[in-house]
């Protein structure tokens, strides 16, 4: 039996804020999160810009030592899970452990323990190398603390798709939920891979914009735009059977209704060229919401500000909508923080659903001259209040991933 699924807890730690309140906040205004890389010399380096977290201690959400154990991205991951699970009201001791679980991803992992461990190795041999270095990079360590540090016995994974990876990580939570394997999940993505390979390897593709001012970096839809840049972050949700949080008397954001996944199987970076995978993907997922294409008011883009993406991703919005793609609000939120790859669709995913509470579509910061091909409804300038009880948000991820949820507003 199929259950319905809704989102009772919410948290975020990203370059525009350390708290869904502060991020939303700013991303209403159009805030920019973008600026100089601060983590690293870039001196050498091409790219100089960054989406970098600001003001974060994790010792305001976990133990010290607990917090020395684990790498940056498993610290935003703890923090934003601890957020969203406060958020949520549940409590631990009122519920059965196994029945609540955890669908947390990173893309990457820790470069920073890589780099850090292979110069021990260099400089001082095989036996200074630090013992935690296996438990402290893997990428599903994010999921494994999340679980350690709340309590969470129930199913536990961590969906690795590249850019893809925060997306799949709740519509899997969502399916787990939804067939009974849990009654809630903590779900979403975290990641923080801005060191010295993360961009010298993104640069080195081509990947990344080497534009030096901050509004003119990220700027999804724009003819001018020229490859995005690397943000750092996470975002959580809790999914929460129906049934289970109405008898808690749960305040809910709104309702998990589609998930749609796909795969290009053509490229190892780009995405097919027609659109035919994101597509895909898309009709899937607004087959499984049970709803039509023009019942949705807002795309929530991938949108990473490259020449490839932003375009092909166009043609996969037509591709999938027909007509009702001209008739929806279209943004993306990587044109604030940056592209934040295995956290991108926690944090997206976050904005869909304020989006919904607040009838309000942010913008597309940066976005002044936009490429005549893609001609969809790309909001610019300041955000617009409207009516949004349906919203969507795409994630594509290099290996030809593809991934698409659906939110609407909670009714009964």
């Amino acid at each position: 039996m199929s259950r319905r699924v809704v989102v009772t807890g919410m948290g975020a730690i990203t370059p525009v804020g350390n708290t869904v309140d502060e991020f939303w906040s700013n991303v209403k205004k159009g805030v920019v999160g973008i600026g100089p890389i601060t983590q690293i010399d870039t001196e050498e380096y091409k790219a100089k810009l960054a989406g970098e977290v600001k003001d974060f201690d994790p010792k305001e959400y976990m133990e010290p030592k607990s917090a020395r154990r684990m790498e940056r991205f498993a610290q935003f991951a703890v923090a934003a899970a601890v957020q969203a699970w406060d958020d949520s009201g549940l409590e631990m001791d009122k519920e059965d452990p196994f029945m609540v679980g955890t669908s947390v991803g990173c893309g990457i992992g820790s470069l920073q323990c890589m780099e850090r461990e292979y110069k021990k190795l260099l400089d001082k041999g095989p036996g200074r190398v630090s013992p935690l270095m296996i438990p402290m990079l893997i990428s599903n360590i994010a999921a494994g603390n999340v679980a350690i540090r709340l309590g969470l016995k129930g199913k536990n994974i961590n969906v690795v798709t590249a850019c893809a990876t925060g997306t799949h990580c709740i519509g899997e939570a969502f399916r787990s939920v939804q067939y009974g394997e849990a009654d809630v999940m903590i779900a979403g993505g975290a990641e923080a891979a801005i060191t010295e390979l993360g961009v010298a390897g993104f640069t080195s593709m081509t990947a990344l914009s080497l534009a030096t001012d901050p509004k003119k970096a990220s700027i999804p839809f724009d003819v001018n735009r020229s490859g995005f840049v690397m943000g750092e972050g996470a975002g959580i949700l809790v999914l929460e059977e129906l049934e289970h949080a109405k008898k808690r008397g749960a305040k809910i954001y709104g309702e998990v209704i589609g998930y749609g996944a796909t795969n290009d199987a053509y490229h190892i970076t780009s995405p097919a060229e027609d659109g035919s995978g994101a597509a895909k993907a898309m009709e899937f997922a607004i087959k499984d919401a049970g709803v039509s294409a023009e019942e949705i008011d807002y795309i929530n883009a991938h949108g990473t500000s490259t020449h490839m993406n932003d375009l092909f991703e166009t043609r996969a919005i037509k591709l999938a909508m027909g007509d009702a793609a001209y008739k929806c609000k279209v943004s993306s939120t990587k044109s604030m923080v940056g592209h934040l790859l295995g956290a991108a669709g926690g944090v997206e995913s976050i904005a869909c659903l304020k989006s919904i509470n607040d009838n309000f579509v942010h913008t597309n910061a940066g976005l002044t001259d936009k490429d005549p091909e893609c001609d969809l409804d790309c909001v610019m300038g300041d955000g617009i209040e409207m009516d949004v009880n349906v919203a969507m948000s795409n994630s594509l991820g290099f290996g030809g991933h593809n991934a698409t949820l659906v939110f609407k507003g909670y009714a009964e």
